[in-house]
């Protein structure tokens, strides 16, 4: 095969895209289909509870017209970190839209479900033979922090998509994956070379996220040849250049010359990115090194407690000035009332002010600034609802008659557009486990099913 070309549907399965670039994607006859549908960027909220960031509706439209487009054309269509966080009963859920689908539009096809949840004894296992590594700021994993996940995945790599594709797989509905596997493994299978093809699957994970205008949400077509690949938005108003293909390995990478997959690490630094025409870029020289030995990325979430929240607005100029001593009085206050109810370590109480520095958490680079409104976001977090229900109750009372230097007035400090005031956030989840482990076979942890649907 002297070239092979891939579609990416959008950078989020869920988020929309134009039928238009997906009618002209099909055109161009692909030799297979991908989407991504998941990520961490929501936070862990979704490998905790299980649901997922889109919303039925979502996958319902963008999975009904890919997956159709995908079946009239006889191609694979791979779909990776399915239901957001990748766990079971992420992956289930799509899982049901696409049966309700096939019913309904009488598709016939061989699936492939590839689930990503690690057994505890596994990951317990590697700690104790010491295969685990931290990533980022979080402490060495410990057989105790494996036992009070949630739920934990792994991240796969290549190996299982391409046994699900050796297995004659028309869909394959995976876990939480590497974005790159989903388009690298068709590629993999057949004998490209995996530089070129990782950094071409870095891009077109996102969509049409590196073309001009700035479209996520749109599809793009990647053509990998020998020794290079071109980029192609399907949206005839957008374009690529080399600028902006080469600007999105900054896109959630540390280093944007180097960047590292389960199976080793893809080399930049002497990737040439040439303008071919007013739509497409050409890119070459992008290298691939092998692992002398195969990681996983471990991801795992552990119940926090629950959350209440609240949020109201300030416009009185020496309250705004006050709001440090308002907000050590409010707690205090809380301490108070709670004291002999509540240990100081039973519930966290955080006070985020929007127009201050609700964003950065620290002045701005011109010093710290008076607004002349404020946003005042409430939070409470404690073992159970009810306990954060009344915490945050007390504070947001307390916050509303604080006094404070220079006050006149005995009406309330605050606005609330919403009756009532107060949300109930339901439970919350922390990531606890953002780890590597070690193992001789990336692929072994992760089973590949075979279904007959339609």
């Amino acid at each position: 095969m002297d070239e092979l070309r891939i579609l990416s549907v959008c950078g989020n399965l869920g988020y929309g895209f134009p039928e238009a670039s997906l009618a002209n994607g099909i055109a161009r006859n692909p030799h297979i289909m991908g989407a991504d549908n998941g990520s961490t960027d929501a936070g862990p909220y979704y490998l905790g509870s299980g649901d997922q960031l889109t919303k039925r509706e979502q996958i319902v439209r963008d999975l009904g017209l890919s997956l159709a487009a995908a079946r009239k054309k006889r191609i694979p269509y791979i779909i990776g970190s399915a239901g957001t966080a990748g766990a079971d009963p992420n992956v289930d859920s799509v899982l049901d839209v696409m049966y309700e689908l096939a019913k309904r539009e009488g598709h016939k096809f061989k699936l492939a479900v590839i689930r990503s949840e690690m057994d505890k004894e596994f990951v317990k296992q590697a700690v104790r033979e010491g295969r685990t590594r931290t990533l980022g700021k979080l402490p060495d994993l410990t057989e105790e922090s494996v036992e009070e996940s949630v739920r934990i995945v792994g991240q796969m790599g290549l190996d299982p998509f391409i046994r699900a594709l050796e297995g004659g797989a028309d869909v394959i509905l995976a876990g939480r994956s590497c974005d790159t596997a989903i388009y690298t493994s068709y590629a993999a299978l057949k004998g490209y070379d995996l530089g070129l093809a990782f950094h071409m699957s870095k891009i077109i994970e996102c969509g049409a996220q590196c073309a001009l205008p700035i479209g996520a949400n749109d599809c793009i077509l990647g053509t990998l040849r020998e020794d290079h690949f071109v980029l192609e938005p399907m949206n005839k108003n957008m374009c690529v250049t080399p600028s902006s293909v080469a600007a999105h390995m900054m896109y959630e990478q540390p280093d944007p010359y180097l960047f590292y997959e389960p199976e080793g690490m893809v080399d930049l630094k002497d990737s040439e990115f040439e303008q071919i025409d007013d739509r497409r870029v050409r890119v070459r020289g992008s290298r691939f090194v092998s692992a002398p030995r195969p990681t996983l990325k471990l991801e795992g979430v552990r119940l926090r407690g629950y959350r209440t929240i609240t949020v109201a607005g300030m416009t009185d100029p020496l309250l705004l000035a006050s709001l440090d001593e308002v907000e050590a009085s409010v707690k205090s206050t809380v301490a108070e009332m709670v004291q002999g109810s509540l240990e100081p370590d039973e519930y966290e109480l955080r006070f985020i002010f929007y127009g201050r520095d609700g964003v950065m958490g620290r002045p701005g680079p011109d010093g710290p600034k008076i607004a002349h409104e404020v946003c005042v976001v409430m939070e409470a977090i404690a073992k159970d609802q009810s306990t954060a229900n009344a915490v945050l109750s007390l504070a947001r009372s307390g916050f509303l008659h604080c006094g404070f230097k220079g006050r006149k007035a005995t009406a309330g400090n605050l606005a609330f557009p919403f009756s009532p005031s107060d949300f109930e956030g339901g439970p919350v989840y922390e990531f606890h486990i953002y780890h590597l482990m070690e193992l001789d076979d990336a692929g072994a942890p992760f089973e590949v099913e075979f279904a007959k649907v339609g």
